[in-house]
This record gives structure tokens, sequence and C-alpha cells, in this order.
């Protein structure tokens, strides 16, 4: 940490043109500022947000390894359970919640958020949105902090005869809300990522909704997977 006065007296600058610069590369998120401590550069070491893998069911099926610890284990990082907070309702479905499970507007649905920590830092939240018909007297509807259970959340479907199948990831970036700077300790200028996530099982049905809210330097997102081509398929088909 360097303070604004320290290079104010090396000759680096007067004390309105170092302020402002400060300004400038604290809005661009590249420092952060601590009151006595003085101004240093932003740490940039994101946490590797699997994609497909994350949800293999040899994860949560056949072990205990739900989505976020995933995520911990692949960038070898240390994680505990309770680095997930909870709180469970039951709410009138949101206009998206409504649309993605085939309901009406003000319906009711459970509400799951979810509050992930790395430590004493916000990485992200989530609220997971299910019909009471599919987790009534399940333990997607304790509020217990951590993972629903071994296995999770997904664990707790398969076993009520909801197997997840598929699923739909939708991702934006955009502005935080003020609460959202506040929930996750967002430094000025830092933009967070949106995820819109449709659970299915084979049959088409949807088992979860699911709205997360990500600080945007604080993962670097993944995907492999194998190239499709359709028109082969379709040559297969015939």
């Amino acid at each position: 940490m360097v303070s604004s006065s320290e290079l104010v007296e090396a000759g680096e600058g007067s004390k309105a043109t170092v302020h402002a610069a400060y300004k400038a590369l604290e809005a661009e998120g590249l420092v952060t500022s601590s009151r006595g401590h003085g101004t240093g550069v932003r740490q940039q070491v994101p946490l590797k947000r699997l994609g497909i893998s994350r949800y293999d069911k040899a994860k949560w099926r056949d072990g205990d390894e739900v989505a976020f610890i995933a995520d911990r284990v692949a960038t070898g990082r240390a994680y505990r359970r309770n680095e997930q907070t909870q709180t469970v309702s039951l709410v009138e479905a949101p206009p998206a919640v409504a649309a993605a499970h085939g309901l009406q507007v003000g319906a009711e649905v459970y509400a799951r958020a979810r509050l992930v920590k790395k430590g004493e830092q916000p990485t992200h939240t989530l609220t997971s949105y299910y019909r009471p018909e599919h987790v009534e007297g399940t333990r997607l509807v304790d509020p217990t902090p951590g993972p629903a259970g071994r296995g999770g959340g997904f664990r707790v479907l398969y076993d009520a005869g909801y197997e997840i199948d598929h699923m739909k990831e939708e991702l934006f970036a955009r502005a935080p809300t003020p609460d959202e700077v506040k929930l996750l300790q967002l430094p000025p200028g830092e933009p967070v990522v949106e995820l819109h996530r449709t659970t299915y099982t084979a049959d088409g049905t949807v088992v979860e909704f699911a709205i997360g809210v990500h600080a945007a330097s604080r993962f670097a997102w993944e995907y492999d997977f194998k190239v499709p081509d359709s028109a082969k398929d379709r040559e297969g088909q015939q």
C-alpha cells in the first residue's frame, strides 16, 4: 500500500493530480483504497468457474462435490461447506421464474437464496426457485447453512425422483445494484455477471430455475465440450 502523501513527497505530482489518478484507477477496479493503509494494486486471481464438468453426476450423485466445491477443487482452493449460507422462503414467483416453470405470475414457489464466500470475502449469490410439489418436505427447504446434505440440491432432487438431465445457462454482465455492492463487498467500478440457469429432467420438466450474481473479477468461466455437428447428426437419423 502506498499513500497519496508519500507520492506527493516523492515528487510524483501535486496532491490534486495524485488524488485524481487514484480515483481514476479505483473507478476502473485496478486498485483498492483503505483508510489508514493507503492504496494498493488489486489482486487479480480469479476463481476458476467450471462449465459443464461442474455438474458431473459422479461429483454429486456418487460423491459429495457440489458445484461451488467443484470450482474450488479445480482451482486448488481450500473450502468449508458452511461458506455457503442460505435462507429459504415461500414467495410469489417473479415473471422470469414463472415463465421458466410454466406458472402464472404470482404462483407460490420456494426460493432458496445462498451467499457463497471464500473465507470472509463473498464471491457470489445464487437463488434457486422450485415448485413446492417437487421439494416440499425435503432438505431443499431446510435453511441450515451449507449444501442441502450429501451431494447437495441435485442429489435431493435425484432422490425425490427428479434426476437432472440437461440445463440451459445464460450469462450477461451488468452494473451492480447498491444492495449487491454492499452484499458482495464490491470495489468501485466492479461489474457483476448474472447467471440464469434452467435445469430439466429427461422429459423436459423444469425442476430448478436459478439466478446467480457473481463479482466479475473473482471468476473465470471455463467450458470444455465436444463441438457439435448437426449436419452429421441429421445424416445419422435418415
